[in-house]
C-alpha cells in the first residue's frame, strides 16, 4: 500500500500543469508597455537586419564573405597575372575587351548574390493565435483522425486538404507560426520562418530561397557557371599561346604561368559544382518543382499538381511579376501589440482564452509536428498511422503476469504521466489499473 501511495504521489506530481516560466526579457515586455519599436526590432525569426530594417539577411549571412571571396579572388588573379599576357598576344582591342569583361562579369555575379541574400524570400506573416476551427480561409476536408491532432490547439487538426488545379493537396499546420501553411510553403528551421514556395536554405547565400528571390538565385548560379567557364577557357588560351611562343610542352608552359594552372584546376572543379546545380534547377524550372518538393514528394513518379507545361513553367519563374513583401520591417509597432506578439511567440502560447495550453503540451505538439513532417503522405498511410497510435500513444497489450514488464516501473509511470497531461483521467485510470494488477 505504501508503494501504491508513492506511485500516486508521483503521478500527481507529473500530471500537474506547471505555470509558464517567463524569462527576464519576457517579464520586462509584459510588465512595461515600452516605447513603439520597428517591426524588425521585435522580429521573432532568426534573421539579421541592416540599415534600420531596409535589408533582411539570414542567420548565417557571414557565409557571404566566403562566397564573395571565392568569386573575387580568382578574378583578381586572372586580371593580374593572366589577362596581361592575353593583351600582348591578341590584337589590342580584343585583349582589352578580354581584360574588361571578366571583372564586369564578376561584379554582375556579386550583385546577383547580394540581391538574393538581402531580399525577403517570401516570409508568411505569423498569426498571434491559433486559427478558430473551420475559420481559417480554406474550405476543405479536415484530416482529424491523425493522433497528433490531440496535441495541437483544440479543434485545429495538423493537416488539411485543399484543391490545387483539380488535385487534392495536403497543407499542414505550423506550430511555431500558428497558421496553416499555404500550398508549397514550408517552415525553415534555420531562419525560423514559413517561406512561400520554399525551395531550400542555401548556406552559400546565407538566406532561404523562396518565391521572391528564386529567380535571382538561378541567375546567380548560372552566371557563376559562365564566369567559371570564361576564366577556364582563357587560361587554356594563355597556356596554348605560351606553348606556341616558346615551343615548349604543356608542363613547361604551366611552369611559366603557374597561376593559369591553378585557375584551370579551380574553375574546373567550381564549374562542375555550379554547373551541375544550374542543370538541376533548369530541370526543376521546366517541371515546376522546388528542391524541397523534388526530394520529398517525388513528382517525377507521380502527378505534379503545379506543372502547367514547359513554356508556362518557365514563364512563371522568369516573366511573372514578383509579389511585394508581406512585411514592412520599418513599420512602427505599438508597445502593447509588440508585447503580445513577442510574448506569444517566445512562449509559443496561444493567446486565445478559449484555448489554454501548458508549455509542455506545446512542446509535445512540436515533437509530433516534426514527426509528421517526415511522413510523405499522411492520408494515404492511415493504416500505418493506426499502428503508430497503438504503439506510441497507448500501452502495448502484453501479458500482465510477466514481472519483467514492471522492473522499470518509475520510467513507465513517468511516460504514462506525460501522456496523462494530454489524455487526462484516462491515463490515470490505466496507471491505477496497472498498480492494482501488480498488487
Amino acid at each position: 500500500m505504501r508503494k501504491n501511495d508513492m506511485v500516486r504521489t508521483q503521478e500527481r506530481m507529473y500530471t500537474t500543469a506547471l505555470p509558464p516560466q517567463h524569462s527576464d526579457s519576457d517579464r520586462r515586455i509584459i510588465d512595461t508597455p515600452g516605447p513603439s519599436l520597428h517591426l524588425y526590432q521585435v522580429w521573432k525569426g532568426n534573421n539579421r537586419f541592416c540599415f534600420n530594417g531596409r535589408i533582411i539577411l539570414g542567420p548565417d549571412s557571414r557565409s557571404l564573405l566566403l562566397t564573395v571571396s571565392l568569386i573575387v579572388v580568382p578574378v583578381i588573379l586572372f586580371c593580374a597575372f593572366v589577362s596581361q599576357r592575353l593583351v600582348e598576344q591578341f590584337p589590342r582591342h580584343i585583349g582589352n575587351l578580354i581584360v574588361v569583361l571578366c571583372p564586369l562579369f564578376a561584379v554582375y555575379v556579386v550583385i546577383l548574390l547580394l540581391i538574393t541574400s538581402a531580399r525577403d524570400p517570401g516570409i508568411i506573416p505569423r498569426s498571434l493565435h491559433p486559427p478558430e476551427p473551420e475559420d481559417d480561409g480554406y474550405v476543405s476536408s479536415i484530416s482529424s483522425d491523425w493522433p497528433g491532432s490531440q496535441n495541437g490547439p483544440p479543434g485545429v487538426p495538423p493537416t488539411k486538404d485543399t484543391m490545387v488545379n483539380g488535385v487534392i493537396v495536403k497543407i499542414k499546420y505550423c506550430q511555431t507560426c500558428m497558421l496553416y501553411r499555404p500550398p508549397r510553403c514550408s517552415h525553415c528551421s534555420i531562419c525560423n520562418n514559413c517561406v512561400e514556395r520554399f525551395d531550400h536554405h542555401c548556406p552559400w547565400v546565407g538566406q532561404c530561397i523562396g518565391k521572391r528571390n528564386y529567380r535571382f538565385f538561378f541567375m546567380f548560379v548560372s552566371s557563376t557557371t559562365m564566369l567559371c567557364l570564361y576564366v577556364f577557357a582563357f587560361c587554356w588560351v594563355n597556356i596554348m599561346k605560351i606553348m606556341d611562343a616558346y615551343h615548349c610542352n604543356l608542363w613547361r608552359a604551366l611552369s611559366r604561368s603557374p597561376v593559369s594552372g591553378f585557375l584551370i584546376l579551380y574553375t574546373f572543379g567550381a564549374a562542375w559544382f555550379v554547373g551541375g546545380l544550374t542543370g538541376f534547377h533548369l530541370y526543376l524550372i521546366f517541371t515546376n518543382q522546388t528542391t524541397y518538393e523534388n526530394f520529398r514528394y517525388r513528382y517525377n513518379v507521380k502527378m505534379n499538381p503545379y506543372s502547367r507545361g514547359c513554356f508556362r513553367n518557365v514563364g512563371e519563374v522568369f516573366f511573372s511579376k514578383i509579389p511585394r513583401s508581406k512585411h514592412n520591417f520599418r513599420e512602427m509597432v505599438k508597445g502593447d501589440s509588440s508585447s503580445v506578439y513577442a510574448t506569444s511567440m517566445s512562449l509559443r502560447h496561444p493567446m486565445s482564452p478559449e484555448m489554454p495550453k501548458t508549455s509542455s503540451d506545446i512542446e509535445m505538439g512540436k515533437r509530433q509536428a516534426v514527426a509528421a513532417e517526415d511522413l510523405e503522405d499522411i492520408q494515404s498511410q492511415i493504416d500505418s498511422v493506426g499502428g503508430l497510435e497503438r504503439c506510441g500513444t497507448q500501452p502495448r497489450h502484453t501479458n500482465w503476469d510477466h514481472k519483467t514488464n514492471w522492473e522499470s516501473s518509475p520510467d513507465i509511470q513517468m511516460l504514462a504521466a506525460e501522456f496523462g497531461m494530454e489524455h487526462g483521467s484516462t491515463g490515470r485510470q490505466k496507471i491505477e489499473g496497472a498498480n492494482d494488477l501488480k498488487t
